[in-house]
């Protein structure tokens, strides 16, 4: 069990110590920036899915900045679908929670105040639906990951067969999938009267509002023609594009940071400097001045979604995989190695080539930033981490870039490396032989390709880029399952630091 999912004691002080609470605020350091508004005077407007540290650490910082300058109606009330570790965490906290930000140069610490609730679906989900029917919830925003749509990645259709949608189908008032909340409490605010409330996904997901309206309304469309239609027609679901390097916490993160507070968090934040939020203007029923916190409203998110996946996320989830087999615990400790610096500045370049930009956007330097990020000593990312549901992200990071560049008559060989390293951790051994702790939501379906296959290319590769899930019919492609087959036969036979160096 990682750090992240640790179970947190909800008595408050932890161990005769002052825990971090709306009434210790005035003790803490000088040093630490804390929330300068009244939170008892501020109201929920925002129920958001999916309540993890990409959240605390990106979104839920803007809507404090909003919240400081008075937009007191657009508080936010977090929620978890299944665990309870973070609303046990937090909840003894009045919800707050620190924000550390962390680079080469220094670390800054601040309390966020922007949730004001928690609630677990699995444990109360009509306390949770009545959350979203509520007229004041004008926004749902979500951060379920890829894999907590219950949709098809390589098709981006909704998963009629997941056991979570013919769960909530059955049972539609104790739903267990984002669908089934989101359209849940849909269908109580249209029974009502009350107009639908904004969509807005915050996922890596391929147009991802377009992808979550068309499994929100084919789901609503299996429950009820008309309740599909209505969503379709009344309610929207933005495009956005969200950035920011944000690690797992770990217990000595929560004990340096309980240090510099004077005080117990159970379940702090770290990140970067960077951050950055790119949302399609198309809202139901308002929305806050996202732009005064630095959000970019543009009309199309679609240049901006493919630079982030095909650059910063294509070339994370390359580091991750080659740099795990390389033996290399942290993006920060494989960027230090030259040829894996380089083969990420590789797959950024072979990328570029492939994106239409806004005049005036400066590819370059954004691949340069990207390549400084990685390089943060002071951000430990897991490889591991990064490495995660890796049959949710091929598709849009890797193979999207990979079907681009052969209509345009290039070669692949660097892609389909990282598609090749994917390929090589799922065998869940690494190159010493060691046991890989494979997290995916079909991990036991590769598993057994993999010991049909053995660890023989020839067998291998075209096993796993036959999974239609994830490769469709791109896998069939001769220029694709030959170089493909060729990049995991040097990566059996050199290991992945070699086969890097030779290139």
């Amino acid at each position: 069990m990682s750090s992240e999912r640790r179970k947190i004691p909800s008595s408050s002080p932890i161990g005769g110590i002052l825990r971090l609470t709306n009434a210790s605020l005035a003790r803490l350091p000088a040093a630490i920036r804390r929330p300068c508004y009244n939170r008892s005077s501020v109201r929920p407007g925002i129920v958001h899915l999916g309540v993890g540290a990409f959240h605390r650490a990106h979104q839920a910082v803007v809507i404090d900045d909003l919240l400081a300058a008075g937009s007191a109606e657009w508080g936010i009330v977090g929620a978890s679908l299944r665990s309870p570790d973070t609303r046990d965490a937090l909840a003894p906290q009045d919800c707050l929670y620190a924000l550390t930000v962390r680079s080469g140069t220094g670390t800054e610490i601040r309390v966020i105040s922007s949730l004001l609730a928690m609630e677990v679906g699995n444990d109360d989900p009509e306390r949770l639906i009545a959350r979203m029917a509520d007229p004041a919830t004008r926004i749902v925003s979500l951060t379920v990951t890829e894999k907590g749509y219950c949709h098809t990645p390589q098709t981006g259709e909704l998963d009629e067969a997941h056991p979570d949608i013919v769960h909530d189908l059955a049972s539609p008032q104790a739903p267990r999938s984002a669908a089934g909340f989101l359209v849940e409490a849909l269908a109580r605010r249209r029974q009502a009267g009350v107009p639908p409330f904004t969509i807005l996904c915050c996922d890596n997901l391929s147009a991802n509002g377009k992808t979550v309206q068309r499994i929100v309304t084919r789901f609503a469309a299996l429950r009820s023609e008309d309740l599909g239609r209505w969503i379709e027609d009344e309610a929207t679901f933005p495009c956005t594009m969200v950035d920011r390097i944000v690690p797992e916490t770990t217990d000595t993160d929560r004990a340096t940071v309980s240090s510099a507070l004077g005080m117990t968090d159970a379940w702090p934040v770290i990140t970067e400097p960077f951050t950055q939020w790119i949302v399609e203007d198309r809202f139901a029923c308002g929305r806050p001045d996202l732009s005064a916190a630095g959000v970019q409203l543009v009309s199309d998110v679609t240049p901006f979604e493919h630079m982030k996946l095909r650059l910063l996320n294509a070339s994370h989830s390359a580091l991750a995989y080659l740099g795990y087999l390389a033996g290399y615990e942290t993006i920060a400790a494989t960027m230090a190695d030259p040829h894996f610096a380089a083969f990420a500045a590789r797959v950024m370049e072979e990328a570029a080539v492939t994106l239409k930009m806004p005049d005036g956007t400066d590819l370059a330097a954004y691949q340069a930033s990207l390549l400084t990020r990685f390089a943060n000593p002071a951000l430990h990312h897991r490889t591991w981490q990064i490495a995660m549901d890796g049959s949710q992200k091929l598709p849009q990071r890797l193979l999207a870039a990979m079907s681009d560049r052969l209509q345009l008559g290039l070669p692949i060989d660097t892609h389909a490396l990282a598609v090749a390293g994917w390929m090589r951790y799922v065998t869940g051994r690494d190159e010493r032989d060691r046991e890989i702790d494979v997290r995916d939501p079909i991990a036991g379906k590769l598993a057994a390709i993999a010991r049909e296959a053995g660890p023989v290319a020839e067998r291998l590769a075209p096993a796993l880029l036959a999974v239609e899930s994830v490769f469709g019919t791109f896998g069939t492609d001769p220029r694709v399952a030959g170089t493909v087959t060729e990049a995991i036969a040097r990566l059996y036979r050199l290991g992945a630091r070699q086969v890097l160096a030779a290139d």
